[in-house]
C-alpha cells in the first residue's frame, strides 16, 4: 500500500505526517532525514494494527498540485 506523506518545512529544519495514520509523524532537519525517520512510525503503527487484530487501514488521501494565479483587483 501507499500512503501520503505529508511533509512541512519548518523553522529549524521539516516535519512530515501520514494523514491516514494518526499519530505517524518525524521531524528533522532534512527532508532526506525526514523521509527516512518517517518510515518507523509508519511500520510501528502496522504492525500494532495487525497485533490487535485490527486490519490497515486502505489508503484514502490523495495529494494533487494545481497552478494558482492571484486575483488581482
Amino acid at each position: 500500500m501507499k500512503y501520503t506523506v505529508i511533509f512541512e518545512k519548518a523553522k529549524t529544519g521539516f516535519s512530515a505526517y501520514v494523514l491516514d495514520l494518526p499519530g505517524c509523524i518525524a521531524t528533522g532537519k532534512t527532508k532526506q532525514q525526514v523521509r527516512r525517520r518517517i518510515q518507523e512510525p509508519v511500520g510501528i503503527h502496522l504492525s500494532s494494527m495487525l497485533e490487535d487484530g485490527d486490519p490497515n487501514p486502505k489508503p484514502t488521501t490523495e495529494c494533487e498540485y494545481m497552478q494558482v494565479q492571484p486575483a488581482y483587483k
